[in-house]
């Protein structure tokens, strides 16, 4: 799709407040090193950012020879934006002020058998609500709400066009939660949040090509290569975990056999842990934060059954990942959400071990494989940036308040 002027700016605007928000203060020369656009190009934009009181002046520093450079900050308190991560067991929303600091959180737990529309429309309603309350903020302060949610979403009509493991199809997510949420919204999933999260604040920092595998209830890789996000033709791209991994392997959500998610996501360990142990104290059957909690402290205490379970999730991972790094050649894998923080170090050196045995020697020795150090949750984190791009893009554009309690952004005229 070509992109238009309007596209561009906002895509300029939106990398010159990124650097500011990450190396606040800087000067305007500095942002023109590092985003490459012309000094009178980030002026402008610098301009603009003041004006919407989404940064600040903060002083000068000394030039060598020449005049002092004024510097600029991101104006923390300019606005609000919020993260929700809706993930099969669970809804996390933070809310975060223009510097991405969280100030709330929320969470909802969503049983089995609580995946219909409405019921998760109405515990991201709630969590909202509640992020906004604890934080005290002006409904007017709140710039966005960036809404993740696992399969193939269409940005632009905010439809979750697939989602397999809830058998979602065509769900008009976005207005659904206009009915109940009065702040613009912004969908995406979680494969793209945790490739941004990381790229802002992550391993994939200052990194030209990076992959981020999200490793939850499902499984995929968030795509950044040439240092931006890849979304592919139909923001499709990263469906990695319904890769097949195994010929006529595990049955999946999605109607195939074999695909990745089966082997390494948690499910997919839970079936790993029954099959090596089928009684085994650690399994809780209808819980997958339990098992893998419970596998976890297992690991830590050296039990022999869950150290296996770990050694075998991470073969079948491991295979995986070798196929992205002779694919895609990146600089970095990172190991992101839940699960990868649960099992954390052992599961990564399990990993390593694997992958060794199964990449091609050149690119995995310009690759490093490293567990996500983000603190928050990085698909909230990276959830709230939509919302932040969303309000970059309508700068100037009018903003139309339909019958619903929620609003859009109208068209380019």
């Amino acid at each position: 799709m070509k992109r238009t002027s309007r596209d561009i700016r906002t895509a300029n605007r939106y990398e010159v407040l990124r650097q500011i928000i990450a190396e606040s203060p800087t000067s305007r020369q500095e942002l023109a090193a590092a985003t490459g656009l012309s000094l009178a190009t980030v002026a402008t934009l610098v301009g603009e950012l003041l004006d919407l009181r989404m940064i600040t002046e903060v002083g000068f520093e000394d030039s060598a020879g020449g005049r002092p450079r004024g510097l600029v900050a991101v104006n923390a308190s300019g606005g609000a934006l919020i993260g929700v991560d809706i993930a099969e067991t669970y809804v996390h929303v933070e809310l975060f002020d223009l510097a991405l600091n969280v100030l709330a959180r929320a969470d909802e737990e969503m049983r089995p058998g609580e995946s219909r529309p409405e019921q998760v429309v109405g515990h991201v309603a709630a969590a909202v609500g509640s992020v906004v309350a604890q934080a005290g903020v002006e409904a007017a302060r709140v710039l966005g709400v960036g809404v993740s949610v696992p399969g193939q979403v269409d940005r632009d009509s905010g439809v979750a066009e697939y989602a397999p493991n809830w058998d979602w199809h065509d769900v008009p997510l976005l207005d659904l939660l206009a009915e109940h949420i009065a702040y613009p919204l912004h969908l995406d999933n979680p494969l793209r949040a945790c490739a941004v999260a990381e790229l802002w604040f992550g391993a994939a920092r200052g990194r030209g090509d990076a992959v981020v595998v999200n490793l939850g209830t499902g499984v995929g890789a968030g795509l950044a290569l040439g240092g931006g996000l890849h979304r592919g033709v139909s923001n499709s791209a990263g469906e990695w975990g319904h890769a097949t991994l195994v010929l006529d392997g595990r049955p999946c959500h999605c109607g195939n056999h074999g695909c990745v998610e089966t082997y390494v996501g948690a499910p997919g360990i839970m079936r790993n842990l029954s099959e090596l142990d089928p009684g085994s104290a650690l399994l809780h059957p209808k819980d997958q934060t339990a098992t893998i909690d419970a596998l976890a402290r297992a690991v830590a205490g050296r039990d022999p059954v869950a150290l296996k379970v770990v050694q075998d999730t991470a073969r079948y991972l491991g295979a995986g990942i070798a196929d992205l790094i002779n694919l895609l050649n990146p600089e970095v894998v990172v190991l992101s959400s839940w699960v990868a923080a649960r099992l954390g170090e052992p599961l990564l050196d399990e990993v390593r071990r694997a992958v060794a045995r199964h990449a091609l020697r050149r690119p995995l020795a310009a690759t490093e494989i490293v567990l996500s150090p983000i603190p928050t949750d990085p698909v909230s984190l990276g959830a709230a940036t939509f919302a932040l791009e969303g309000a970059l893009r309508s700068v100037g554009q009018r903003t139309v308040r339909g019958p619903r309690a929620g609003s859009r952004t109208a068209p380019p005229a």
